[in-house]
């Protein structure tokens, strides 16, 4: 069987940051990795729950809300995937980089959070999502699109 391509990227070497991990005519999937691989703890479930919520919410209600695909976590519990079509890699990494902003900086409810709405509606750590994401966005901050390689 064929290997897919993100089982061709070096784990040993790859560090939390932000990536192109293909693409697919138009859509360009971004890795982004919160953790460096095999280097626990990793992302607890309700952490990365409530980011996909958050990050979803936010990048949907965008500027380029048209061009996203989807957003979601990685089995690994060490980053997600973020898909987008039409996008140049500096749009996406604006956007990126400013829904993480705030996502980092949200207060209030967490968006879709009800029995109707979700389900594992209650499976959630607000805290725990905001910390993980203050401390991605000050490694993506200063980020230009020469980063967005894999070493």
């Amino acid at each position: 069987m064929k290997r897919i391509a993100s089982f061709t990227v070096n784990h040993n070497t790859l560090n939390p940051g932000v990536y192109i991990s293909r693409i697919d005519g138009d859509i360009t999937t971004y890795d982004m990795r919160f953790i460096k691989p095999n280097t626990p703890p990793f992302l607890p479930s309700p952490v990365m729950h409530t980011i996909e919520h958050l990050f979803a919410t936010y990048a949907r209600n965008s500027e380029y809300a048209d061009n996203v695909i989807y957003f979601g976590p990685m089995g690994c519990r060490t980053g997600f995937y973020f898909l987008v079509r039409n996008l140049s890699h500096q749009q996406a990494l604006d956007l990126i980089k400013e829904t993480v902003k705030k996502c980092s900086e949200h207060s209030g409810e967490i968006p879709g959070t009800t029995a109707i709405e979700c389900g594992n509606y209650k499976e959630h750590d607000k805290n725990g999502a905001v910390s993980a994401l203050k401390e991605y966005y000050s490694l993506l901050k200063d980020y230009n699109t020469d980063n967005l390689q894999y070493n």
